[in-house]
């Protein structure tokens, strides 16, 4: 539920009783694409909004913890990922961090809608600036199916940037869905994907998931939260499984000396994430004690 009263964009939580604002300044963008309507606004103080079926999805001040922490702790703790695949993220943030791996031979952005990519490069070009790199792919159609084509155990690391799980995301938080992505990645690899608010999800969503990720074969599975101010709470979250090996250990020295620049990611951010708080240590406690094992 949205609302715009007094130059003020509003994203009502009406479950939660709960609501977050930004100022705007002008509605930028509007159209309904195949899939969803899609708007961009420019706000006072949060630069470019980008806003899908009445939800935020980003801005331009805050994007940057979202993407890096959907990227980096992954792509650092598999051993060496060379194919990464990104389901969703039209945006290309995650795209665009993903690149700066040198050691990545090939990354796919697997979207749905090609509206929200086409729209990014005008309204957020400093997330596309990667786009154009040869080892960049786009595939825009059903990323549920991609994963299911893939030949087996060919991807090092799969992102899943996805919605909230309703409408066309809600298939890629399913155990089918996280089965094809456990014969789709190579031995070592790894699978992560946005999972909501730990305040208000622990014991549904990211516990859904957890489970759900175990069933299919991930026999390590954790929780990083990280702050991100436009979402619900503005707490969120991504959840990291590893087909053989604990994801609790990472390559720290690499992390540490990481050859590109970030505004949040570092070796300390990633060892302080990997720290849950103790109610989702409660929630989740049979899935976190055997992870670590």
């Amino acid at each position: 539920m949205t609302a715009l009263n007094d130059g003020w964009f509003t994203e009502v939580f009406q479950d939660q009783g709960t609501a977050f604002s930004l100022q705007v300044k002008k509605k930028l963008h509007e159209e309904q694409t195949r899939f969803q309507k899609l708007e961009i606004w420019e706000t006072e103080t949060f630069g470019n909004l980008m806003v899908l079926d009445g939800c935020v999805m980003l801005t331009s001040r805050d994007n940057f913890l979202y993407h890096e922490m959907m990227t980096h702790p992954a792509l650092f703790t598999h051993r060496d990922p060379r194919k990464v695949v990104i389901v969703g993220g039209g945006d290309c943030g995650t795209l665009k961090e993903v690149l700066k791996h040198p050691g990545v031979e090939e990354a796919w952005q697997v979207e749905i809608d090609e509206r929200v990519t086409r729209v990014s490069e005008q309204y957020f070009p400093e997330l596309c600036e990667s786009n154009t790199d040869p080892r960049a792919n786009f595939f825009f159609g059903d990323g549920i199916q991609w994963i299911r084509d893939a030949v087996p155990e060919s991807l090092d690391v799969i992102i899943i940037d996805s919605t909230d799980p309703v409408g066309p995301a809600e298939g890629l938080f399913a155990l089918d869905f996280y089965r094809d992505c456990m014969i789709a990645l190579r031995e070592g690899g790894i699978i992560v994907q946005q999972s909501e608010s730990p305040l208000l999800h622990t014991n549904t969503i990211i516990k859904t998931i957890h489970d759900d990720m175990k069933k299919a074969g991930f026999d390590h599975v954790r929780t990083l939260p990280f702050p991100q101010p436009v979402y619900p709470t503005g707490w969120w979250s991504c959840t990291m499984a590893g087909k053989e090996k604990p994801v609790v250990y990472f390559r720290e020295e690499d992390a540490d000396q990481r050859p590109f620049v970030t505004r949040y990611y570092n070796a300390d951010i990633h060892r302080g994430a990997l720290a849950m708080p103790q109610f989702m240590v409660d929630a989740l406690e049979d899935e976190v004690m055997s992870s670590e094992r």
